[in-house]
């Protein structure tokens, strides 16, 4: 459980070029995500192209760390087609779990920043990426090496579990 205890949000990152072993296993991680019925809805675009990163750093308020980025995934997920449509984004946010767990187990940083269901966000992302019509984009993963390393904080709250016998 290392991974879960010591990821955090990471918005800096170093100039420095990311294997391509790692961005394998990272995506690889990804697509051992559970979802509804095995689906597996989502597709992923993997982005280094510095002009691009710039352009989807414009796409929220808080997007700006995917310019500071050597790298960027975002994942999508099919609109249409699905036997669990409705479980699209549920998935999608589980499989970006796996991304962001993964990206900490390699030494790297990253941050999720959220796309759907804002609908201008998601359009805007559409324009960049020319994304086919059956894919929503999901959110923006930006990644690296980081600048700095950050201490997670501890966020259990015993006052938030309810056991029921």
């Amino acid at each position: 459980m290392n991974a879960i205890f010591h990821r955090t949000s990471v918005r800096n990152f170093l100039d420095k070029t990311i294997e391509s072993e790692k961005v394998e296993q990272i995506l690889r991680a990804a697509m051992q995500a559970p979802t509804a019925g095995n689906q597996r809805p989502c597709e992923y675009y993997v982005i280094n192209n510095k002009d691009i990163l710039e352009q989807l750093a414009t796409v929220s308020p808080y997007a700006g760390p995917v310019a500071k980025a050597p790298m960027a995934i975002v994942v999508c997920y099919k609109n249409t087609g699905l036997r669990f449509q409705e479980y699209a984004q549920i998935d999608s946010a589980i499989v970006s779990e796996n991304i962001l767990l993964e990206i900490d187990a390699l030494g790297l940083g990253a941050v999720f920043l959220g796309i759907a269901p804002l609908e201008d966000r998601m359009e805007a992302v559409r324009k960049i990426l020319n994304l086919p019509s059956n894919l929503d984009a999901f959110n923006i993963i930006p990644f690296g090496y980081p600048t700095k390393e950050s201490k997670q904080q501890d966020r259990f709250e015993s006052s938030r579990v309810h056991y029921v016998n």
